[in-house]
């Protein structure tokens, strides 16, 4: 391959294409009409408009990115992650007209896209699994006999998605026929497909992936683990490699299971094997992304593997570069998610425009990002306008790393995940690695992200004058600082 096309935008864009520039291969971007003047589009060596701003106008039409391919002269198109990364029949329409799709089979993605089938073809390999229904809900009775047996609370899942829809949590059977007719009404209204299963609804587990890649060639690898426990509404913000809990015999045990889900499907090229883990560091197999993930950056800090390289090598029918043995973790990486979101309002998309956008550098620092200041900020894609990376020899020194960054990360004009991630890394679940996935819902509170220094010293200085200070021309000085600080505290946000 000479020649490829990014079938996305942003910041994922901008990275599969920089790897190909250094692999001398040409690139060509597509675009909606609402990102004509994105960074990606300039940087591509050609670019083609798509369509409209919508994606289901845009990016989510597998024949005109074809098109855009043939006319082009690309030989292979890279999904990157989201839109049609996981959809099978682009898989397929790519391979019939002759082009190579930089990612696994329609075959592995068809069996992977579907949670049951999933399940199914992992269970073959002794793969652990959460307890559950191997085949989609078809009778409600027989499902409650199941549920009744597997015990109270269990989860309804979508079969066909993710990010948490379609999935409902059932405390005891008088729920239980109302979430079934919820999540499938869920379910069909996003995929286009309402068959639902149910599991073991495990309370507080710690939701940890196992990276890995294969060739054509039968040959395996796993690029150690990544911690992802850190989300709101079942979406990750804050990822980290290698997982702080995790012994070596855990790890090696996770890696071999993971391998034996991909070879359970022939899969090729980089994918993800997502597990639950409790509270004792038992692990079940939960689902497979076959597709690069958004958190790929930390493996890749720790390991030294360009993963996207490794995919565009793997489609070319090359063999891999490294073999298990080869990799070693090296130091520590945490990664957050820079989203136009408000912390202080359950994290709402924010839109608007970049009045100040000014991205941290240094040591062990790594920015992959998508817009640059003076940008819209679009209502129609995803929330994330960047991914902001530390990495360090050792987890502590990865964690204060990760909070200068932060600090010198200035971005005005829109609501951002920047000082959640602060406060994040530095609570004590976190830093003593004894947190789950409900991190979010356990301790954060929107006002602690106001107990910075500076204000904590303002504050307290206050306080003092409130109380020790004498006559009524202090007090109203007092006051007036006071309602100084509260306004600036809203403007702050």
């Amino acid at each position: 391959m000479q020649k490829i096309l990014v079938a996305n935008r942003g910041e994922i864009a901008m990275r599969v294409m920089r790897t190909a520039k250094e692999m001398g291969i040409k690139t060509v971007a597509v675009f909606s009409e609402a990102d004509r003047n994105m960074p990606f589009v300039r940087y591509a060596d050609e670019a083609i408009c798509i369509g409209p701003a919508l994606s289901s106008q845009s990016y989510l039409r597998a024949e005109k990115i074809i098109e855009a391919a043939l006319k082009t002269g690309a030989e292979g198109i890279h999904p990157g992650y989201g839109f049609l990364s996981e959809n099978a029949s682009f898989s397929k329409a790519v391979s019939d007209v002759g082009l190579i799709f930089i990612g696994p089979s329609a075959h592995s993605i068809e069996i992977m896209g579907s949670k049951i089938g999933a399940k199914q073809a992992a269970k073959k390999f002794n793969v652990p699994m959460v307890p559950g229904t191997e085949e989609p809900i078809s009778d409600i009775d027989v499902a409650r006999k199941i549920a009744n047996g597997i015990g109270y609370p269990i989860l309804v899942k979508a079969s066909a998605g993710g990010g948490g829809k379609g999935m409902r949590v059932v405390n005891n059977e008088g729920e239980f026929e109302e979430q079934i007719r919820t999540a499938k009404s869920e379910a069909l209204s996003a995929f286009g497909n309402d068959d639902v299963f149910i599991e073991k609804y495990v309370g507080a587990p710690k939701h940890i992936e196992i990276q890995l890649i294969g060739d054509q060639h039968g040959n395996y690898a796993y690029l150690f683990e990544r911690e992802c426990s850190i989300q709101r509404r079942h979406q990750k913000l804050v990822e980290e490699a290698p997982s702080s809990c995790l012994t070596p015999d855990i790890r090696k045990e996770m890696g071999e299971c993971a391998i034996a889900v991909a070879r359970s499907c022939n899969y090729y090229g980089a994918g993800t094997v997502e597990f639950l883990v409790d509270e004792n560091l038992n692990f079940y197999f939960l689902e497979m992304n076959t597709r690069l993930q958004v958190e790929h950056c930390v493996t890749e800090m720790i390991t030294g593997i360009d993963l996207v390289k490794e995919q565009i090598n793997v489609a070319r029918g090359n063999k891999l570069s490294f073999t298990q043995d080869d990799l070693k973790i090296n130091g520590h990486a945490i990664e957050l998610r820079v989203c136009a979101e408000d912390p202080y309002n359950n994290f709402l998309p924010d839109t608007g425009k970049l009045e100040m956008y000014l991205p941290p550098k240094g040591p062990g620092v790594r920015v992959d990002d998508g817009y640059e200041e003076g940008m819209d900020i679009p209502v129609f894609y995803d929330s994330m306008i960047a991914k902001l990376v530390a990495y360090a020899p050792t987890r502590d020194e990865a964690i204060e790393r990760l909070c200068r960054a932060i600090d010198e990360y200035h971005i005005k004009g829109i609501q951002t995940t920047l000082s959640f991630g602060k406060w994040a890394v530095q609570t004590e679940p976190f830093r003593s690695g004894n947190f789950d996935t409900k991190f979010i819902e356990k301790y954060f509170k929107p006002e602690y992200l106001d107990t910075d220094d500076a204000v904590a010293e303002e504050v307290a200085a206050l306080l003092a004058a409130a109380t020790w200070g004498k006559g009524k021309k202090q007090n109203n000085d007092v006051a007036a600082n006071t309602g100084i600080i509260n306004k600036w505290k809203i403007n702050r946000r």
